[in-house]
């Protein structure tokens, strides 16, 4: 016994007296090789140059890459590639005096290399152009390193133009090069209308598109129509055919929601409890043929609720969470989307998650949802989402950098801390102005909370916070934090730039309160205000390359042209201004629906949600009282287009004046300058004004008319088309 307690005793003195870490580089010197197998790739060679560029970049030294294990061989960084594993993986280990990186392919090799970048040397990736990576005098590894991963999203995608366009700072976040990585090129989603073109099909063939309220509409195909099963698998095949390296196709409902409600199909979605039955039958149906391929398909809208029958292993379902709130995690403010993806989850395990992350109709709009991200995230990868796809705003929007740096982390590892990762972009990104750009986060955040009804809406606007983390006072701290954040870096022009592009948003706001008459002080008539903050504004854009302000391609350009005839319109005298309004049809939704805010000197913007009243399937006929007699000359009123929302100009709109509000006498007719077709701009504004001999006149009545319905080319036919009014002008 004495004897074994000796030698345990001089085991762990000897054991003490070993170094617990490998030195791979010091003071500029290393006996270390980079080596590859002798079969290695080109891509594995291109993987082993990135870790010799980046050592060289850490240490000044240059390691030798090496083609060929030698038995035996010892002070190696190995790379190599085991394909052996079910699921994809990097890891990093120390063997020995060596150092093994490996992954489950050559692309996962690379990822490999990235993480034992900057888990060991501390590199930090921030955007395509601004990284962080330190000098080290020693580069050390510990001997019981060992490090494995397995991401749980295997396929992962932040729609942002920094990873399509930068292929390498992909690799570096771990994200995929483009939306939709191993589809067909023209058959991604909403495919419906490309496999069976009504242009083609329609005239001969009514029975092949949806019955929609005792009609045949051309916005959704008729899925229990066995010609038209034929016609798909034909046209998939097609898509395989000339796409040998495709692996995915998608067969998917175009981006409406008038569906087939024909007896045969209405039948089975009875049986199936939801319209997804349908759906899946017939996708099955296409993916019976295709055993080697994945066929996608959309839960989206109307087919977002599980079905019964159960998808065929081949069959990928999409899952989208358009209609959620992002003020808070999904599971939490969205009961009914968390019961669908576990519904879904109940019946496959090949689910693809189409997320949202932006206010399309506003990218550049503060939209505080970026503490929603990581629990997100968790929750759709807790429920089979082995496939997640990020739609942000692909062009530069608020935030943009972090937030692509962000979902792209947590993806990646959707345990990270948020604000840990906020922090860390912040301090790199910005500098030492980092601090105050990570406390205007957490302000906004905070100030969001304040309202728990609020809804974030992914097609809302700035006016819808007005009155929670926009509201004035707000916009005054996040304005003064900017103030103290470009003092901060006011000497360093990179840096400052930076710190000006994350302002936009909160500058955005600021005009947007300005047009909105909010306050004195955000008004369009405190003038050097707002020329100075417009200024910055373009400014801003400019400099940062920003030039769309939605996903209806409303240019910046549009914007300050639409911003600058709201500031002429708001210096000219209005007699109609604040004055009353008696609407004699009925608004629906939007302002309130309230009608002073024809006259209430807040200007309507680029979106719906700015101040316009809105009208659905019925012209808008209003009538305003200017308290007294008055000589009337002009008289002119906004109108905005949303085409894809079924938003349009009116038709015309006449102008009648009254001396007693009793009898009438027309005064003009401005028609639409701009009429409605399939090339119109989607997203516009229009002054609809009549010019005449001064006219003594009390009362003026604004008749705007509707063309009432969608047009049969249109994706909403035979539904109620909109108009959308804001600030009639008497002068």
């Amino acid at each position: 016994m004495r004897h074994y307690v000796s030698y345990l005793f001089l085991a762990i003195i000897y054991s003490a007296c070993q170094p617990s870490s490998t030195t791979i580089i010091n003071k500029g010197q290393s006996d270390y090789n980079i080596v590859l197998d002798i079969d290695a790739s080109s891509k594995e060679k291109e993987v082993a140059q990135i870790l010799q560029q980046y050592i060289y970049e850490v240490s000044a030294v240059k390691m030798p890459i090496i083609v060929g294990v030698e038995e035996g061989a010892k002070n190696m960084v190995r790379l190599s590639v085991d394909s052996s594993k079910s699921k994809p993986f990097v890891a990093y280990q120390m063997d020995g005096a060596n150092l093994h990186i490996e992954g489950s392919d050559e692309q996962y090799l690379k990822y490999a290399v990235y993480e034992f970048l900057e888990r060991e040397l501390s590199c930090r990736f921030w955007t395509p152009e601004a990284e962080a990576v330190p000098e080290l005098k020693k580069v050390q590894i510990k001997n019981e390193k060992n490090y494995r991963y397995s991401p749980p999203v295997h396929v992962r995608t932040v729609h942002s133009k920094l990873f399509y366009e930068h292929h390498e700072f992909a690799d570096k976040q771990r994200v995929t090069y483009e939306a939709f990585p191993m589809y067909a090129p023209y058959a991604r989603v909403h495919t419906f209308h490309r496999f069976v073109p009504s242009e083609k099909y329609f005239k001969e063939h009514p029975e092949y598109y949806a019955l929609v309220g005792g009609k045949r509409r051309t916005t959704q195909l008729c899925l229990s129509n066995a010609e038209v099963l034929g016609l798909v698998k034909e046209e998939v095949a097609n898509a395989f055919k000339q796409n040998p390296n495709a692996s995915v196709v998608s067969v998917s409902q175009d981006d409406n929601t008038q569906y087939c409600q024909c007896k045969h199909c209405a039948t089975i979605d009875e049986e199936e409890g939801s319209p997804s039955g349908s759906m899946i039958r017939f996708v099955n149906a296409v993916a019976r043929d295709f055993p080697d391929k994945t066929i996608s398909t959309l839960a989206y809208q109307y087919t977002r609720e599980a079905c019964k029958t159960k998808p065929l292993d081949n069959v990928l379902i999409t899952l989208c969470s358009i209609e959620c709130d992002r003020s808070a995690p999904i599971k939490d403010v969205s009961p009914d989307f968390a019961s669908d993806l576990q519904g879904w989850k109940q019946l496959t395990k090949n689910i693809r998650i189409w997320d949202y992350t932006t206010q399309f109709t506003n990218f550049l709009a503060p939209f505080p949802n970026i503490y929603s991200l990581e629990p997100n995230i968790r929750f759709f990868a807790d429920n089979n989402a082995r496939w997640i796809f990020e739609q942000h705003s692909h062009n530069p929007s608020e935030l943009f950098e972090l937030r692509s740096y962000v979902m792209a982390r947590l993806l990646w590892d959707p345990n990270r801390n948020t604000d840990v990762l906020i922090r860390e972009f912040c301090e790199g990104y910005y500098g030492s102005a980092g601090a105050k750009v990570a406390e205007y986060i957490g302000q906004i955040h905070n100030e969001l909370a304040q309202k728990s009804d609020f809804f974030l809406f992914l097609y809302g606007g700035p006016s819808q916070a007005f009155d929670s983390f926009l509201r004035p006072e707000a916009l005054d701290n996040y304005n003064a934090i900017f103030d103290q954040a470009e003092i901060e870096v006011i000497d360093n022009k990179a840096f400052l730039k930076r710190v000006k592009r994350a302002r936009l948003g909160v500058r955005y706001a600021t005009l947007e309160a300005c047009r909105a008459n909010l306050s004195n002080k955000y008004s369009l008539g405190n003038t050097d205000f707002v020329s100075k903050e417009l200024e910055a504004f373009k400014q801003s854009c400019k400099d940062g390359g920003i030039t769309m302000m939605n996903e209806t391609r409303f240019t910046v350009n549009d914007y300050l042209r639409l911003y600058s005839g709201n500031q002429k319109r708001a210096g000219s005298i209005n007699l109609a201004s604040n004055k009353p309004v008696k609407l004699l049809t009925k608004p629906r939704k939007y302002a309130n629906e309230d009608p002073q805010t024809l006259t209430d000197n807040a200007f309507g913007g680029g979106s719906f949600y700015a101040s316009w009243l809105g009208f659905e399937g019925n012209d808008m006929v209003a009538i305003i009282d200017l308290g007294q007699d008055e000589n009337i000359e002009k008289l002119s009123t906004g109108f905005l287009q949303v085409m894809n929302h079924v938003v349009f100009f009116p038709q015309e709109v006449n102008y009648y004046l009254s001396l007693d509000g009793v009898h009438y006498m027309k005064h003009g007719k401005a028609v639409n300058n701009k009429p409605l077709k399939k090339d119109s701009k989607i997203n516009d504004t229009q002054i609809f004004e009549v010019s005449f001999p001064k006219t003594k006149a009390r009362y003026v009545k604004i008749e705007a008319i509707n063309i009432k319905t969608a047009p049969e080319w249109h994706h909403a036919v035979g539904l109620p088309s909109w108009i959308f009014a804001d600030e009639v002008q008497v002068n």
